[in-house]
């Protein structure tokens, strides 16, 4: 029999905050869970308390199953608590990229996957009565006069071959009144999607798995990850013993799992919410709806329960944070909305996303009982949860839309572990150099 190395000396970790958010402030729950205390045997053992861990843990104990899930901080700590909250139709790839890359039945097949994630996320809210202040209506803006014409076409290829019907064009009158400033030429509407207070969201999705019965820890990091007949996570204070392991890190992996680090890449982006603004939140954006554009780096915003503008805006790659953040997205905030010189910043915040090579997720099942799932890119509040219902459909034994996305191809970052961020540098500031052409 093989010896397994405990823990040296068991020590409580500190859970670092959540992030000075907006969300932070306002949240409805503030409740703390306590860390793993000794070892644990469990049916799944899911590392990270974000959307796709909850989502999970949630689907895995409504089950039946008996699920331990490890979160480092607090539930919600990384993106899921701190993203800009919109809720888009799809996949990150628009529906003319996918049917290029797979061919038109495939490209159907995934559409409806994300269709299918966007309900997921709307059923989830309703079944279970999670405050997150949902609002529908998405409108997508185009800021360069060459975009509208194509994203006309595809609204209308959508209605037509993909059955999205609630996705209309908006010409340059139209949207500058829907949202409130004239910088852009046009662009579409989607009834069908939405927007959310996303940390709301990850603690009801918390709850609701806890009333299923999952035990969930906080201030527990996973150090290492043993593999045997049953997987064992060790945690600076216990460990825990199962037959199925998710790891549910996106952007916070840090090298726990080297195949996944391989193929997701973490960025930081970063949000800022003003003042309420009162009556000039009606005449900003009058029908409540999230906003965002055509960069690469892409704008979004909307306006939030209280009448802020929650406005998400600029991307970094090197390690740190900018030192003014309010300064920072503010100056993107304002090439939108020059109105909004005045507007006292209450809040600013930024966060850790993880993207792909193909900007599609990456979910494996890396080995008998190994599951990862991360990669979102950008478009996580739908396509995170679902995946962490996808792999609790897949450990269940119901593995059919699993390995629909289990199947996509994905690429390596160049470089290997040292010289892939640089590399990831030099092409990210290439692609938002051209984006201003």
């Amino acid at each position: 029999m093989t010896a397994h190395p405990q823990p040296a000396h068991p020590q409580p970790v500190r859970a670092a905050p959540h992030a000075p958010s907006l969300y932070a402030a306002t949240a409805r729950d503030r409740r703390e869970r306590p860390a793993l205390d000794g070892d644990r045997d469990a049916d799944v053992c899911i590392i990270g308390g974000g959307y796709t861990g909850l989502s999970a843990a949630l689907h895995l104990a409504e089950a039946g199953r008996r699920v331990v899930l490890l979160e480092a901080n607090r539930i919600g700590w990384g993106a899921s608590g701190r993203n800009g909250g919109q809720l888009h139709s799809g996949q990150r790839q628009d529906v003319d990229t996918l049917e290029a890359w797979f061919g038109r039945d495939r490209a159907r097949a995934l559409f409806d996957l994300g269709e299918a994630a966007k309900a997921t996320v709307k059923d989830l809210i309703a079944r279970h009565v999670i405050a997150c202040d949902w609002r529908d209506g998405l409108i997508h803006a185009a800021h360069k006069r060459r975009y509208v014409e194509p994203m006309w076409r595809q609204a209308d290829k959508l209605r037509r071959d993909y059955g999205l019907d609630g996705v209309t064009p908006l010409d340059a009158a139209a949207l500058a009144a829907a949202i409130g400033t004239g910088v852009y030429f046009g662009g579409t509407r989607d009834a069908t999607a939405g927007h959310l207070q996303p940390l709301d969201f990850a603690l009801g999705l918390a709850r609701a798995a806890e009333t299923a019965g999952a035990t969930l820890h906080e201030a527990t990091p996973a150090l290492r990850i043993e593999p045997g007949a049953r997987t064992r996570v060790v945690t600076p204070t216990g460990t825990v013993t199962a037959d199925a392991v998710l790891v549910a890190c996106n952007g916070y992996l840090a090298g726990l799992e080297a195949e996944t680090d391989a193929h997701v890449m973490p960025i930081h982006n970063y949000v800022l919410a003003t003042e309420p603004l009162g009556a000039r939140a009606d005449r900003l954006i009058p029908g409540r709806e999230a906003v965002s554009d055509s960069r690469f780096v892409v704008h979004y915003w909307r306006l939030d329960a209280a009448g802020r503008m929650v406005f998400g805006g600029g991307e970094t790659y090197r390690r740190d944070f900018p030192r003014d953040l309010k300064t920072f997205v503010r100056s993107h905030m304002l090439r939108v909305y020059p109105q909004l010189a005045d507007a006292a910043i209450d809040f600013a915040w930024g966060g850790t996303l993880a993207v792909t090579m193909s900007r599609l997720p990456y979910i494996r099942r890396l080995k008998p009982g190994l599951y990862t799932a991360a990669g979102y890119s950008g478009q996580g509040v739908s396509l995170a949860t679902f995946a962490g219902r996808l792999v609790a459909e897949a450990i269940a034994g119901d593995t059919a839309r699993f390995d629909l996305m289990a199947a996509l191809p994905a690429r390596r970052f160049p470089g290997g572990r040292h010289l892939r961020h640089p590399s990831l540098v030099l092409a990210m500031t290439w692609y938002a150099l051209r984006d201003r052409l």
